[in-house]
């Protein structure tokens, strides 16, 4: 896939041109040499989310009931103030 990479300056004086380009491929704008924003269409975004997991689906556990959990108790010493001096 080919992209473009703009510097954020150029990005803001032709934000048409970098738009009309984003249908084709990402537009990558860069801040002082760094790549700091990609510029995608909207389908293109769909199509790279669109099996993303949510996070209830990563949180969830099959057979969770099952799993045994021990827990060590907290040390009694663990929430000790701090000293600011």
């Amino acid at each position: 896939m080919s992209r473009t990479t703009i510097t954020s300056r150029t990005f803001n004086q032709n934000v048409t041109e970098a738009k009309r380009t984003a249908l084709e491929h990402p537009v990558f704008i860069t801040d002082r040499g760094n790549i700091t924003h990609v510029l995608l269409n909207i389908d293109h975004y769909k199509e790279i989310t669109r099996n993303s997991a949510n996070i209830i689906d990563l949180l969830a556990i099959p057979d969770a009931e099952d799993i045994d959990l021990e827990v060590e108790p907290l040390k009694d010493n663990i929430l000790k103030p701090g000293d600011f001096s």
